[in-house]
């Protein structure tokens, strides 16, 4: 159950994210400093930590959607969910294990 609310919560993470993406995204069509005025207030530690909690939320959406088509179309799929899970929990571990570190860097200055 916890990864059917996990699931629907990335879900809804990532269509907010869009949303204001593209709506920041069509300032440029307004002004060009307008837009540059609004990404300057993107570029601050605590906007970087939301950018690495975005990626977690779609690799986690992405991996889990996955087994979701697994267990909707593979026969086995059922019998094998809550493996399927852990195999999902592990790629995201690895996933994030090598995104965060040189991403953190970057947010706090290391380059």
């Amino acid at each position: 159950m916890w990864s059917w609310v996990a699931h629907r919560i990335t879900g809804f993470a990532i269509f907010f994210f869009l949303l204001v993406h593209v709506l920041d995204t069509s300032l440029v069509r307004v002004t060009p400093e307008a837009y540059d005025a609004v990404i300057g207030t993107y570029k601050n530690p605590i906007m970087g930590i939301g950018e690495a909690g975005l990626v977690a939320a779609i690799v986690f959406h992405a991996f889990n959607g996955l087994r979701i088509v697994l267990i909707d179309f593979w026969s086995k799929g059922v019998r094998y969910q809550k493996r399927l899970l852990w195999i999902v929990l592990g790629l995201f571990v690895v996933t994030m294990a090598g995104f965060l570190p040189r991403h953190l860097m970057h947010v706090f200055g290391g380059n």
